[in-house]
């Protein structure tokens, strides 16, 4: 999660110069090929069946694509201080869905380092500079005041979407190693990216595009579907998906961070009040139990 705050900072230029179904299908596309040797099924993987390979299909769309959409169309129907706000729901929203269909159980523990978890991210969200502008933008316009609703919407789509990503994950740790796992639902969303990437590109002028934005674009597709991914993977093999969930508010504080540190950005006292709760959050759920108790205490 911290890596992917970090690339999510750096991807700014990205964002700005190439078209976004572009963007997605030379992303998948970079990845695909960095992948090829982890797509063979290795000796003591059992064949995938019918299940296994819904999960990976639904994996990459609402993950990978469903996820991307909702969050570009709701940001640009409200602001990105309600996008925040509303994407803090995401830890609550991977617990209970996997009391839900993983039938975890979810201690008092955890239960309160989520709840840290969303008051760290939602604090954030509302204590970031651009909000007054933010917020006087969107009174602009009848149609954007119209469509308010529709961009609330989508982002609790995106919410949702993100937590089934981290369930269905979990669900797949169980048969499928963590590099097989990334390698086939990034070649999912590489074909879900391809027909609206290719139509993008017959249009795009690529001699435009200047080397260092290439090099950030190969910096991008290998953290964002690879390295990121496998890591994600990886430690779901070990760790529940409720608390999992939780180490998602390291992705707003690592992003602030490479903010701060490479693109000038400051801090002001209620994002570090944000930053302190959200990592109190993950001290929480990954601390020892009879140190948690005294904590808590």
């Amino acid at each position: 999660m911290s890596l992917v705050g970090s690339y999510v900072a750096l991807s700014k230029p990205l964002a700005a110069t190439l078209p976004i179904f572009l963007l997605a299908w030379l992303r998948f596309g970079i990845g695909a090929v960095a992948m090829v040797h982890w797509l063979p099924k290795p000796a003591d993987e059992p064949k995938l069946t019918a299940s296994t390979r819904r999960l990976l299909f639904l994996e990459a769309f609402l993950g990978n694509f469903l996820f991307t959409l909702c969050m570009i169309s709701g940001v640009s129907l409200t602001s990105a201080v309600t996008a925040g706000v509303i994407m803090a729901g995401i830890p609550a929203a991977v617990a209970v869905m996997s009391w839900l269909f993983l039938k975890e159980h979810i201690s008092a523990r955890t239960w309160f380092a989520v709840a840290l978890a969303v008051l760290g991210i939602g604090l954030f969200s509302l204590s970031k500079q651009e909000h007054s502008a933010h917020s006087a933008h969107a009174l602009i316009g009848e149609n954007a005041s119209n469509m308010a609703w529709l961009g609330h919407l989508l982002l609790v789509g995106a919410v949702l979407c993100e937590a089934a990503y981290s369930v269905i994950g979990k669900k797949l740790t169980g048969t499928l190693g963590p590099k097989r796992i990334t390698s086939l639902i990034n070649l999912w969303g590489f074909a879900l990216a391809t027909p609206l990437g290719v139509y993008t590109a017959l249009r795009f002028d690529f001699s435009a595009v200047g080397w260092s934005t290439w090099l950030l674009l190969l910096f991008y597709a290998l953290a964002a579907c690879m390295w990121t991914v496998w890591l994600w993977m990886t430690g779901l093999k070990a760790v529940p998906a409720a608390q999992g969930g939780i180490f998602t508010v390291l992705l707003p504080v690592s992003a602030a961070l490479v903010g701060v540190l490479a693109l000038g950005e400051s801090l002001n006292a209620m994002q570090l009040l944000a930053f302190a709760l959200a990592l109190a959050s993950v001290l929480l759920a990954t601390l020892p139990s009879r140190l948690a108790r005294r904590v808590r205490s």
